[in-house]
């Protein structure tokens, strides 16, 4: 049924469970995992242009460490194809998703900028509108809902 799981991470806590859940799924239907990136483009255009560089450069390492946590969350014999990709992170993800023909797209609920939204962040709402398959998204349980996941028997 999945063949191809895009996991898509900024490395904030609420996209742990994501991984979790993709890293679960892809192992259960014997899944190739790709975990993505994106660095917001608007973000680096935003900043003053002395500082661009020195921004794009600090959200390509936070990229990087946000895939090396999927990498480290899988176990070791699963093979993960990394990538970070620069733009509008929801379109960047729907396009990751549909180059490499995925079978689905996994997200968290709310990102690094999702604190000011009630269900889902922005991003993940135009994944889940926009996506060409279907996207799983994971929210962050509350910390006893989460310490109670955790110590539940695994199915």
């Amino acid at each position: 049924m999945f063949d191809t799981v895009v996991v898509a991470t900024d490395g904030s806590e609420s996209v742990k469970r994501a991984v979790d859940v993709a890293l679960d799924l892809a192992d259960r239907f014997d899944a190739d995992i790709h975990a993505l990136s994106v660095v917001d483009a608007s973000e680096v255009d935003a900043s003053p242009q002395q500082l661009r560089d020195e921004l794009r450069t600090a959200l390509e390492t936070t990229a990087d460490a946000a895939l090396a946590t999927v990498e480290d969350r899988a176990d070791e014999d699963v093979e993960i194809t990394a990538a970070v990709r620069e733009g509008r992170p929801a379109a960047e993800i729907c396009e990751y998703a549909r180059e490499i023909d995925a079978d689905l797209v996994a997200t968290g609920t709310r990102g690094r900028h999702g604190e000011n939204r009630l269900l889902l962040g922005s991003v993940a709402e135009r994944i889940v509108r926009t996506s060409p398959v279907p996207v799983l998204s994971v929210r962050q349980l509350d910390p006893v809902a989460e310490d109670e996941a955790d110590d539940a028997p695994a199915q």
